[in-house]
Parts: C-alpha cells; sequence; structure tokens
C-alpha cells in the first residue's frame, strides 16, 4: 500500500538569476507546485532554455530556489546546510546526466561502485577485503558489503555483465550511459533523476535506454523523473508535464 505522503513536494517555487550584477533578475521558473508519488514515473518536456534542468537542479538539491520549497521524503530541504544535503544526494537521490561522467581509468565495476565510498554505515556496513580483492591496490581498506553483489547483478540486468573489467573508452555510447543508469541506482535511492539520457545516443540505443528506465522504475520502485526533448521516451513515462514560460503544466 503506498504511503499518502508523496516521495516529492515542491511548493511555489520561483527561480531568478542574474544576467550581470546589478541588472533585473531573470526569473526561470515561476511559482511551480508539483507533487509526485512513490514509484511513479514522471517526463518533463519543453524547449531549449525553458528552465528543465534548472527544475532537475532544484529537485535534486544541487541547486536552491529563490523562493519557495521542496520537500524530499517528507523532509524539508531548505532546513539542511550542506553536509546534510550531501548525505541526501548520496543516500535518497541517483543521477543520470546526458554525459556519462565514467572516470576513464577505473573499470565498470569501479565505476559503478564509487558512489558507495561515501555512503558509510548509513548505507552499507563495510567489511575489510584481501588486498588481493581490493579495487585499485592495497592502498583500499575495505568495501561496503553487498554492494559489489548488487553492482554485479544491476549490470546483468542491463546486460553488461561480460563488460565489468572494461574501461569507458572500451564501451560503446549506450554501454557507457548503461553504466551511469547502474551507477545512479547502487545506493539503491528512493529518487532518480535523469537529464537528457538519451540525448547523445543513437535510435536504436535511445530505444533500448528508454526501455530500460521504464523497465527498472518497475523493478527497483525508484521515483523516475526524466527531463527530455525526445517524445518517444516521455510517453513511456506515467505522466507527461511542460515546462513553459517558466510555468508548469500537464500535457493533454
Amino acid at each position: 500500500m503506498s504511503s499518502p505522503t508523496p516521495l516529492l513536494k515542491l511548493e511555489q517555487v520561483t527561480k531568478n538569476y542574474l544576467a550581470a550584477e546589478g541588472s533585473v533578475p531573470v526569473p526561470v521558473l515561476r511559482d511551480v507546485t508539483l507533487e509526485i508519488a512513490r514509484g511513479e514515473s514522471v517526463a518533463v518536456v519543453g524547449p531549449s532554455g525553458s528552465g528543465k534542468s534548472t527544475l532537475l537542479n532544484l529537485i535534486g538539491t544541487l541547486d536552491q530556489p529563490t523562493t519557495g520549497r521542496v520537500w524530499l521524503d517528507g523532509e524539508d530541504l531548505s532546513q539542511l546546510d550542506e553536509v546534510r544535503l550531501a548525505a541526501v544526494r548520496n543516500r535518497k537521490i541517483g543521477f543520470v546526466f546526458q554525459s556519462h561522467h565514467l572516470l576513464p581509468h577505473c573499470t565498470v565495476l569501479e565505476n559503478v561502485l564509487v558512489p558507495t565510498l561515501a555512503s558509510g554505515r548509513d548505507a552499507f556496513h563495510r567489511v575489510p577485503l584481501p588486498a588481493e580483492a581490493k579495487p585499485g591496490g592495497p592502498r583500499d581498506t575495505s568495501r561496503p558489503a553487498h554492494a559489489e553483489d548488487r553492482a554485479r547483478r544491476l549490470l546483468q540486468r542491463v546486460g553488461l555483465d561480460e563488460r565489468l573489467d572494461h574501461r569507458p573508452g572500451q564501451l560503446s555510447g549506450g554501454e557507457r550511459q548503461r553504466v551511469a543508469v547502474v551507477r545512479a541506482l547502487i545506493n539503491q535511492p528512493a529518487l532518480l533523476l535523469a537529464d537528457e539520457p538519451t540525448g547523445a545516443l543513437d535510435r536504436a540505443a535511445a530505444t533500448a535506454m528508454a526501455q530500460l528506465l521504464v523497465g527498472l522504475n518497475r523493478e527497483e520502485g525508484v521515483t523516475l523523473i526524466v527531463v527530455t526533448h525526445a517524445r518517444e521516451l516521455a510517453r513511456q513515462m506515467g505522466r507527461v508535464l511542460e515546462l513553459k514560460d517558466g510555468t508548469l503544466q500537464a500535457t493533454p
């Protein structure tokens, strides 16, 4: 039974930017009010420059609204300092960007495990590993227990179980983006934010990525918000919202 409390709530959120010092603020978002339930999938569409990425950054705590409030999992994010916001980003939010941002000298498996290194005891119980099993050699002293098992299982789910020891330069664009999706899910976030996840992919890879996101939303129970220009991807979400002139509205 789903909780009556929405996972995400925005209340009269505005965001203004100054084009230059002393200039009149330029409004990007105007009084955006939104509720998203746990496990829901939502697409945000709109023309370039309409504020889609700005909205995603506010939801993901990468930026702060000029006015208004954002709640995640019942917590008022405006009341948190930077340390606590960083903890929220690590524990509750997964990010997938148009550019995968993988570490070029790390393997697929190591890239996926990077977010677990900051999760501490809140997310995983850390246990020592023998030197030969440690990523990166003898400098590493621990790894989150169960994290590697989850990473391997998810990588198998996305068809990359035979690429664990490959580095990003040895992968296709679609494969790199799939690694980025698994990395975003490794800490079992409640919310997955995807900013143009198919924008740099060819048609076949974009279709596969859309199907993957829809499947993971269902299988993992993760709430999914996708910012996209791709109408085909947007149509696969449970709800489509459009940003126009700084306001958010449901599409017909």
